[in-house]
C-alpha cells in the first residue's frame, strides 16, 4: 500500500508566496526543474509527432532540449520582442526549424483545433497575478480553442493556490479532464528554504464536455492516479504535498528538540488518515551512541492519548529513554486495519528515509521499536453524530495493564478521550481482560443487565475525578460527627457518567444533579457506559451557565459541592477545560452564592497558557477566600478546590489527612459485594495539595 503525506502547514497565504517570488528573483526557470527532471512526464503526454504550441517560451532551454530529442513541430510564442529575437538568433544555425514568434498568448492567430498539445513552463504562474487573473483566464481560453479533441494543455507550475485554483476551475467548467503530477524534489544540499515540489498540470480536451469532473492527483511521473470528487480536495492535496516538501527540507538540514514537526500519512485510494508521525530530536549536547542515529517507535493502538506519546514533554522523555539522535513516534488511526508489526514496518519503510536526520547514510538500517512488539488492540463499537459536538465514536481498547476499557472520543479532537470506563465481567466481577480479538468481540455490545460485561462503576479512569472524590474530605464526610449528614452536589458535565455514578454508588447520603448540554452524550452514557439515573442522581439537559444563573435567581437551593468538569470545544484559546465563560467573575460569584457555608467549589482546570492560568486563578481567589490546588501528574489538568468560607491555611492540609481516612472508610462501609467496591486511594489523591 502506498501512502500520501498530509501536514498542517498552510500554503495559501499571499505573504508566503510574496516572499517566495522575491527570493526567486532572476532564477525563475530554475525553480521549475530542468529537462532531465521534466522529460518523463512531458514525453508521457506529448508525442514526438504532435504539433505543440509553447506559450510564453521566454529564454528557457526546454524547447531546444525537446527539439534535440526529436520534437520538430514546436511553435514557440512570447510577447517579448527582445526574447523572440534573441532565441531565433541563438538557434538559427543549430536548429533552423525551431522558430520563435512574438505573439500575445491571449490572442493568437492560429486556427481552431490546430495543435495537439500546448506546453506552458511558468507562464500561467506569471500571468495569474495580472488583472486579478483575467489575463490568465483569457490565455487558458485561447489554449482551449487551438487544441484539437484529445489535445492536452501541459503546464509546469509551482501551484500557488490562487493560480492552480484558477486553472483547475477554468478547465472543469469547460469540461476538460484534469490531472496533476507532483514531482518531489530530489535530496540536495542546497541551502534553500523554499524546497517546493514542481507540479505538472495536464488538462485533456474531450469531444463532449465532461458532465462529471475528472480530477486526479499523481505522485511522481508514474504514480497511480488518485481520484478526487471536488476541486477543493484536489487543492488540499496540493497544499499537503507542498508542506511535506518543506518538512522534508527542514528535517534534512537540521535538528531541533523543541520543534515537534509532524506529518499524517493517508491511504492513497481513500484519502483517509492512516499514520501520524511526530519527529522528536534529542536534546542538544545529549550523548548518543554513534549507531543510534534514527529509530521509529510504533505506539500501540489505544495508547496514543497517553502522556508519553501525546505531549511534547512525554515524547522528549520517550526519546531520551530510547537514546536515539532522532525518534519518529508513529500512531495508528481509527477505522484502519493493521495486520501485524511486520506489515506496518513494511508499509512505513519507503517513507522512513524522508525523515532521517542530516548526514545519515542512505544505507543505514533503521530499527522499529514498540512496547513488547505489540500493536495493541482497538475496536469501534458505535459511531454517531452530535449536533453540538460533531462526530463521535465509542471504542473498546486494551489498556497497558491488559484490562479492557471503553472510551468516548469526539473525532474533532482525536487526541482527547472525552470519557473512559473500565469494563468487567458481569458474572465474575473481575476486571475484563482479553487475550485475542475473537474473545474481545463479545465486548462490542451495549452495557445492560443481560450483557456479559458491565462498567466497573467503582473504578475512576481519570485522576482528576479521583482528586474530586478525595476532596470531599474537606466536608468531613465519614467523620463520626457527620455520619448521617446529607450531601448535595451539582455537577456540570456528564461525559460517560463515571464520576456521578461513583458518587451515587459509594458516597453515603449523597444526592446529585448533573447538568449536561448535549442530549447525545446522555444517550451514549446510558447505552454504552451503563449510566442509570434515579431519585438520588438526576440529569438536567441544558446549558450549565443558564442552569446556575436560574438557580441563583430563584434562590432557596444551596449545595454542599459544585463541580465543573466540562471541556472547551474551542482548542485555540489555550484552555481546554472549562470554557472561558465558566470562570468569569460574575459566574464565579453565582457559584459562591449557591454554596452552603461549608460548601466547596471544585474546578477541573486544563490550561496550557501560564498567563491565562494565572488570570483564572486570580479571579477565583477574588471570589473564594480559600483556594487549594492539586496538579495531575503527566497531564495539563489540575483541580482547584475553593472553599466558600475562610479556612485556616496552617491546619487545613494536616486536618485533611485524618478526614481522608474517615472518607475512605465510609466509601467501603456500605459496599460489601466483591464485584462492586470503590478502587480509590484517598490518601494518595490528597497528596500534592497546596494552598494558592
Amino acid at each position: 500500500m502506498s501512502l500520501l503525506p498530509r501536514t498542517a502547514e498552510e500554503f495559501s497565504s499571499a505573504e508566503y508566496w510574496e516572499k517566495f517570488f522575491k527570493k526567486r528573483g532572476e532564477k525563475a526557470f530554475e525553480w521549475y526543474g530542468n529537462y532531465n527532471k521534466l522529460c518523463g512526464v512531458l514525453h508521457k503526454y506529448i508525442k514526438v509527432q504532435d504539433k505543440v504550441l509553447v506559450v510564453g517560451c521566454g529564454n528557457s532551454e526546454l524547447s531546444e532540449q525537446l527539439y534535440d530529442v526529436g520534437y520538430k513541430h514546436l511553435t514557440n510564442i512570447d510577447i517579448s520582442e527582445t526574447v523572440v529575437t534573441h532565441m531565433n538568433q541563438r538557434n538559427a544555425t543549430r536548429r533552423p526549424d525551431l522558430t520563435f514568434h512574438q505573439v500575445d498568448a491571449t490572442q493568437t492567430p492560429y486556427e481552431d483545433a490546430s495543435y495537439q498539445a500546448a506546453l506552458d513552463k511558468g507562464t500561467l504562474d506569471a500571468m495569474a497575478s495580472e488583472e486579478e487573473g483575467a489575463l490568465a483566464r483569457n490565455m487558458l481560453t485561447e489554449v482551449g480553442r487551438v487544441l484539437s479533441v484529445g489535445g492536452r494543455y501541459v503546464c509546469v507550475t509551482l501551484a500557488q493556490e490562487s493560480v492552480i485554483k484558477l486553472a483547475v476551475e477554468h478547465f472543469v467548467d469547460v469540461g476538460f479532464a484534469v490531472r496533476l503530477h507532483c514531482l518531489q524534489e530530489e535530496n540536495s544540499t542546497e541551502e534553500d528554504s523554499f524546497a517546493l515540489p514542481v507540479f505538472v498540470l495536464v488538462c485533456t480536451k474531450f469531444r463532449q464536455p465532461m458532465s462529471t469532473p475528472i480530477l486526479e492527483m499523481c505522485l511522481g511521473e508514474n504514480g497511480a492516479p488518485v481520484r478526487h470528487t471536488q476541486v477543493t480536495t484536489l487543492l488540499s492535496a496540493v497544499r499537503e504535498h507542498q508542506a511535506y516538501s518543506v518538512l522534508r527540507k527542514r528535517l534534512r538540514t537540521g535538528t531541533d528538540a523543541t520543534s515537534n514537526l509532524s506529518v499524517t500519512l493517508c491511504h492513497t485510494k481513500t484519502g483517509l488518515p492512516r499514520y501520524s508521525l511526530t519527529v522528536q530530536d534529542c536534546a542538544p549536547g545529549a550523548k548518543v551512541p554513534r549507531p543510534n542515529q534514527f529509530a521509529i517507535f510504533i505506539v500501540p493502538q489505544g495508547s496514543e492519548t497517553a502522556w508519553l506519546y501525546s505531549s511534547s514533554e512525554g515524547r522528549r522523555h520517550l526519546a531520551a529513554s530510547a537514546n536515539f539522535r532522532r525518534l519518529v513516534v508513529v500512531t495508528m488511526h481509527r477505522n484502519q486495519e493493521y495486520p501485524d508489526m511486520e506489515a506496518v514496518q513494511s508499509e512505513l519503510s519507503p517513507m522512513v528515509m524522508d525523515l532521517a536526520p542530516p548526514g545519515m547514510s542512505a544505507n543505514h538500517q533503521v530499527p522499529f521499536l514498540s512496547v513488547g512488539g505489540d500493536l495493541g488492540w482497538r475496536e469501534e463499537v458505535s459511531r454517531g453524530v452530535s449536533q453540538l459536538s460533531g462526530e463521535y465514536c465509542v471504542e473498546n481498547v486494551k489498556g497497558e495493564d491488559g484490562g479492557l476499557y471503553r472510551r468516548l472520543v469526539f473525532l474533532s479532537n482525536t487526541g482527547l478521550v472525552q470519557s473512559e470506563s473500565r469494563l468487567m465481567s458481569s458474572k465474575t466481577g473481575s476486571s475484563h481482560k482479553k487475550k485475542n480479538k475473537k474473545k474481545a468481540k463479545a465486548a462490542a455490545a451495549p452495557v445492560s443487565s443481560s450483557s456479559p460485561i458491565k462498567v466497573d462503576s467503582g473504578f475512576l479512569c481519570c485522576t482528576h475525578h479521583e482528586v474530586m472524590v478525595a476532596s470531599l474530605a474537606m466536608l468531613g464526610i465519614g467523620t463520626p460527627q457527620n455520619k448521617d449528614v446529607p450531601v448535595s452536589v451539582l455537577l456540570v458535565g456528564l461525559g460517560g457518567g463515571g464520576l456521578p455514578q461513583f458518587l451515587r454508588d459509594f458516597v453515603p447520603n449523597i444526592t446529585m444533579e448533573v447538568v449536561e448540554l448535549d442530549p447525545v452524550v446522555l444517550d451514549v452514557a446510558k447505552q454504552w457506559f451503563g449510566f442509570q439515573p434515579d431519585d438520588r442522581l438526576t440529569v438536567t439537559v441544558g446549558d450549565g451557565l443558564e442552569r446556575i444563573s436560574a438557580l441563583a435567581t430563584e434562590g432557596g437551593v444551596l449545595f454542599d459541592v459544585i463541580m465543573f468538569d466540562v471541556d472547551n470545544k474551542d482548542s485555540t484559546l489555550g484552555m481546554s477545560c472549562p470554557p472561558a465563560a465558566f470562570v468569569e467573575t460574575p459566574m464565579l460569584q453565582k457559584v459562591w452564592s449557591l454554596l452552603n457555608p461549608r460548601g466547596v467549589f471544585m474546578l477541573n482546570l486544563a490550561c496550557r497558557d501560564s498567563t491565562l492560568r494565572n488570570n483564572v486563578l486570580e479571579r477565583v481567589r477574588d471570589v473564594f477566600p480559600t483556594v487549594l490546588s492539586r496538579k495531575i501528574e503527566e497531564e495539563t489538568n489540575e483541580v482547584l478546590l475553593c472553599a466558600r468560607e475562610t479556612l485556616d491555611a496552617a491546619h487545613i492540609l494536616p486536618t485533611l489527612n485524618q478526614a481522608g481516612r474517615d472518607l475512605q472508610s465510609s466509601l467501603c462501609s456500605d459496599r460489601t459485594e466483591p464485584d462492586h467496591r470503590p478502587h480509590i486511594d484517598i490518601e494518595t489523591m490528597l497528596k500534592g495539595l497546596k494552598v494558592e
